[in-house]
Order: C-alpha cells, then structure tokens, then sequence
C-alpha cells in the first residue's frame, strides 16, 4: 500500500511522521473521510469544503484543494480496491510539546484502506456522556476522536455498531462517526446543527433529497420514534433495528427503506453532488 505524505507518495512500511507533529501530541488537526468505489470519489467537493470550515475553525491554514485532489486520485492510482475509505488527515505540523504552534506548517496526509458494504440495519446504544453544542470545536471535524473512541468501545461492549449522543440540554445529537435521524407519524427529523452535531456530507444529502425537516428533538424520541436511522459516509442510509434495550422489528422501515433507495439512486447519478 502507498499513502500521501507532504507532497508524494510513500510506501506505508517507510512513510514517517515526525513525534513532535502536533495532531499526534495534541490532537492539532482535522480529517476527512471519503468513499470511494473502484476507484472514485463520491462527493469529494463537499467533503474539501468541509475541511476547510474545519481548518479555518482551528486556526490552520487553508488546504490547497487542488493538491488533496491529486493526492486522493495518486492514492487511489496506486491502491486499487473496490470499495474503499480514503481518509484525509491535516495536522497543525511539527510543533512544541504544548498546545502552542511551531512555524514548520501542516502536516498533509492521504491514505486508504478497503471496506465492506455495511449491514442494512444495526443496533445502537445511548451513552451517558453529552456532545457540547458550545464548544470550541463543535461542528469541526477534528482528530480529536477520544470522546468517540470511548463510546465506540461501550457500544461494541453491548453488541451494538454506534453510539449516540445528547447535548448538555437533554437533546439528541449525534453518533461517535454518523447523524441520526428519526420518523414520526410519517415524517423524518433530524437534531439541527445549533444541537452540537456534525454537519455530515450525508446527512445534507439525505435532507436534501427526501425533504426531512431539522428538529429540536429530546433524547428520549428514541423510544417512541417508529423508525430510526443513521447517515454517514460508509453507512450511507442504514436502519437501526435496536437501541438500547428496545427493538425495532422490520428495520428498514417503509420510510427509511424509501430514503435508503433514494440516496442510492441519487448518488449513483452524480458522484460530486
């Protein structure tokens, strides 16, 4: 496998970031991840946009697009896989063990690795821990992921594929790597962005394209929504057929299985939409 590295193409086993970069010492530095399918990139314009909101959040400068765009398609050239997830990272570069910067310049990685389709349903769990809708980097896609990694782990402990959020209002949030969205009496919702949540690729399109409505919604919906779902790059549209103790016989519901079917159509239509 060959990765991006500042300017080229390495071979992972040789490729080398310094100690002192500081998205490794202080979590300095944002990601994007892309699908990809034999060979391209789906939506790959949006998820640039997006890395640049989140690079002008923290403070970093802007990601020359032009570059990551021949750094995916070298990636990509020399990896070939079915069905892949291409990961942008962007780090604030060397700098000192504290939280100031140095003045050596970001860091700039692409790589990739295979996947599978996922399941159409899965199970989720609820975790006690809140997303911050306050916060210095809410709504940025940043690396730093440990808040994540611990409720990943205490899904994966109870059988489950996500971990879903509130905020420090008692409001639903959002998953560890995906948006939720719920259907009520017909109608699909989705917590809006003031609620903390990330502003995912996926979850625009999906709202985009089947007309759900960006609500106010209490954590506790999960227990009486007749349907739920979740969007993310890799999962696309996916039903949840558990939350917590609570099952939801015959995921994908008829409205998440029509949402399922119009996302498929739309993004095999137009790979940059």
């Amino acid at each position: 496998m060959k990765i991006w590295l500042d300017g080229g193409l390495q071979d992972t086993e040789s490729a080398r970031v310094s100690v002192f970069d500081h998205g490794l010492t202080v979590g300095d530095g944002i990601f994007e991840t892309v699908k990809a399918v034999d060979g391209r990139v789906f939506a790959l314009t949006r998820h640039l946009d997006r890395l640049t909101r989140s690079a002008r959040g923290l403070g970093l400068p802007d990601p020359d697009h032009d570059e990551v765009r021949r750094a995916c398609a070298a990636v990509l050239d020399a990896n070939p896989v079915p069905l892949g997830r291409l990961r942008i990272t962007y780090t604030g570069g060397h700098g000192p063990l504290g939280s100031d910067r140095g003045e050596h310049g970001p860091t700039l990685v692409v790589a990739l690795g295979e996947t599978t389709r996922r399941p159409d349903s899965t199970a989720v769990i609820t975790v006690p821990w809140t997303r911050n809708e306050r916060g210095a980097l809410t709504g940025l896609k940043t690396t730093s992921y440990a808040e994540n990694v611990v409720a990943l782990a205490r899904a994966r402990e109870q059988g489950a594929s996500e971990a879903l959020f509130g905020n420090t209002v008692g409001q639903l949030c959002e998953g560890t790597g995906s948006n939720v969205f719920v259907v009520l009496d017909g109608e699909i919702h989705t917590p809006p962005l003031a609620s903390g949540c990330l502003a995912g690729i996926t979850r625009a399109l999906t709202v985009e394209w089947t007309g759900a409505r960006e609500t106010d919604l209490p954590l506790d919906v999960l227990e009486r929504a007749d349907e739920i779902f979740l969007t993310s790059t890799l999962r696309d549209v996916q039903a949840v057929h558990r939350v917590d103790g609570r099952e939801l016989p015959g995921a994908p519901g008829p409205v998440t299985a029509k949402a399922m079917r119009i996302f498929d159509e739309r993004a095999g239509n137009d790979l940059d939409p």
